[in-house]
């Protein structure tokens, strides 16, 4: 449960980094830690750049981390379960 929170919020800062960390999707993880950072960079010259796409280029990139670090979470989830011998799929109680 613990690596499932963890796993949750790196995928919520820096998307990807979550797979990495529960070993699932490594190469994926890495990939979009790489592009998380670009968007990063480019989401912060926009606000100067072109202050009226900043707010939509937010709102895209939190929705984004948040649904990373929900299937994050998810994942670490079933990770514990299949590691406490529960058939797989299934997700804890």
């Amino acid at each position: 449960m613990k690596r499932a929170v963890l796993a949750a919020l790196l995928n919520f800062f820096f998307a990807g980094l979550g797979y990495v960390v529960l070993g699932e999707r490594r190469l994926l993880g890495v990939g979009w830690t790489l592009a998380a950072v670009g968007l990063t960079y480019v989401e912060l010259s926009i606000q100067t750049a072109a202050p009226a796409f900043y707010w939509p280029m937010f709102a895209s990139v939190f929705l984004l981390n948040t649904c990373f670090a929900v299937d994050a979470y998810r994942v670490g989830q079933r990770l514990a379960a299949a590691d406490a011998g529960a058939p797989r799929g299934a997700l804890p109680a």
